[in-house]
């Protein structure tokens, strides 16, 4: 039976592929509707308030995570789990995006557009991962990876 729910974003995938911007995502959400603490240790969140974070989030996982976690019926038990199996996606991806930020060069695009698109994408991995990545950094990586001929230009 198909979802007749309408995700705010998407489900988090069984492979965990894309965990960081769904806790992310889950994390706004569950904030903005008033209900982030129930997610947090030592939270005195209401019966209420916790099944409605139990909704949100299994309906926000793909049907075989529910399969996997269909006897737990607490949002902050849930969410630990969930952080558990997938929070290694960090070790996983910052060092390729580390390797990506370091062979990213300007001359390897045809546009700028291309190259900006690129070195966004790469840099808020890197975030997500807990590196910090400051508008210097962006400007500094862009100006180093100039052809020798652009001297002029990057200074």
């Amino acid at each position: 039976m198909s979802n007749l729910t309408k995700l705010e974003f998407v489900a988090l995938d069984i492979s965990g592929k894309n965990y960081l911007s769904w806790i992310l995502d889950a994390q706004i959400h569950l904030d903005a509707m008033g209900l982030g603490n129930t997610i947090e240790k030592d939270n005195d969140a209401s019966l209420q308030d916790k099944a409605k974070v139990m909704i949100f989030l299994r309906c926000h996982i793909s049907e075989e995570l529910k399969n996997e976690y269909l006897t737990e019926n607490d949002s902050l038990s849930l969410w630990k789990n969930l952080k558990e199996r997938y929070d290694h996606q960090k070790t996983v991806i910052f060092p390729k995006a580390r390797t990506d930020w370091q062979e990213l060069q300007l001359q390897d695009f045809k546009t700028v557009v291309e190259y900006n698109s690129a070195l966004f994408k790469i840099s808020s991995t890197l975030k997500l991962c807990g590196d910090t990545v400051t508008d210097e950094l962006l400007l500094e990586k862009t100006y180093t990876t100039f052809h020798a001929s652009n001297v002029l230009v990057q200074q």
